[in-house]
């Protein structure tokens, strides 16, 4: 990283108090973190950068002057470096994630301060996992040919063909792949792999159940995110919601698990307070084992880019139940994590690229 092996931050917030505020405490809750500086304004951030070299940006996305959606497609072809996004509920977190931020944590009520030392613990194991991170340039940020040279490359079918046209060459699904469940895990990253994949299926797609690790209210927004963006039907899930095809639910953050159920021949979920599993609440783990149980050989797990292992031993209990399983490789992942232990778990059936996921899974689906 570093000489002294310290990840240097720089910390972006048009706020001094709150400044001020994370150059104090980040260093004192991890001694593996180093604040080299501060910033208020994103255009001085960017003349300091030269002399500063951070390891790791933590942004605010809403700043005076330049947002942190206009600041990231400045700053990424000029420094490729892991931007953590500070924020308050605000679905412009997204919109900054698609362009090119690793991961976001929700801003702190200043006057609690339990909620504070949370927020800290919560930054400090970002910037660790953000430090070792595979930052990449957005499609949207890259030459158009070179964009279209790397698609080319990839033997991938080139945009153009729109959403009803596919829909509309696609052969209905079996009534086996009709009852089938599909759950989907991911962590760091994952809010952009699962969109990747989620944009390329069709609407009638079997019921999808998605655990990604994110805050209470985000999961809300980051389900109509989808919804706007993909064919099927995709919302927060709520407690006892039945699954069917062509809807895709996702977790709910807070204080909740999400779990697969069986009620007669249909499945449902169930939203209930628990303790956190792996660290996590919603869990990868909750939602695998509780499908390997409900649903054993009529179901598809796919874990996706993310720190730990969170789902590896879930989705080992998928495979050993029947189901046919998918790991996002290492060069699509933003953090191999979450996929390698699975996959040296023996957990992985197919190891692919994000990128690939889709087409593998619906020319699954084909075969029920």
């Amino acid at each position: 990283m570093t000489y002294n092996n310290k990840i240097r931050v720089l910390v972006i917030d048009d706020s001094l108090v709150f400044d001020k505020f994370l150059c104090e405490e980040l260093p004192k809750a991890n001694d593996n973190i180093e604040v080299v500086g501060y910033s208020m304004n994103p255009y001085d951030a960017l003349a300091k950068m030269p002399a500063l070299k951070p390891d790791v940006i933590t942004l605010d996305v809403e700043m005076p002057g330049i947002n942190g959606i206009d600041f990231l497609k400045e700053l990424l072809p000029k420094h490729l470096l892991p931007v953590i996004l500070v924020s308050s509920l605000n679905v412009n977190v997204f919109d900054a994630l698609s362009n090119g931020a690793v991961d976001f944590v929700k801003k702190p009520d200043m006057s609690r301060n339990y909620t504070t030392q949370l927020f800290v613990q919560n930054l400090c194991s970002k910037i660790l996992i953000a430090s070792r991170a595979r930052v990449r340039l957005p499609a949207s940020m890259q030459p158009a040919q070179a964009a279209a040279t790397a698609l080319s490359a990839s033997g991938l079918p080139t945009p153009g063909i729109s959403a009803p046209a596919q829909d509309s060459v696609m052969r209905p699904f079996s009534l086996r792949a009709n009852n089938t469940i599909i759950a989907i895990g991911a962590s760091t990253g994952g809010t952009e792999a699962t969109l990747e994949i989620m944009k390329e299926l069709p609407s009638d797609i079997p019921g999808i159940v998605i655990t990604q690790h994110m805050p209470e209210g985000f999961t809300k927004m980051y389900a109509e995110r989808l919804n706007r963006l993909c064919r099927m039907e995709v919302r927060e899930a709520r407690n006892g919601d039945t699954l069917r095809p062509g809807l895709a639910l996702i977790s709910p953050g807070g204080d909740l698990q999400t779990k697969v159920v069986r009620v007669g021949s249909q499945y449902s979920v169930k939203c209930y307070p628990a303790e956190k599993v792996n660290g996590h609440r919603p869990s990868v783990d909750v939602l695998f084992h509780s499908t390997a149980v409900s649903a054993g050989s009529s179901a598809v797990g796919i874990i996706l880019t993310g720190m730990g292992q969170d789902g590896a031993e879930g989705l080992l209990h998928m495979r050993r139940a029947g189901a046919y399983t998918i790991g996002q490789d290492r060069d699509s992942c933003v953090v191999y994590g979450m996929p390698m232990v699975a996959y040296r778990m023996g957990g992985v059936t197919t190891q692919a690229p994000c990128q690939s996921i889709a087409d593998i899974l619906v020319n699954h689906l084909k075969k029920l």
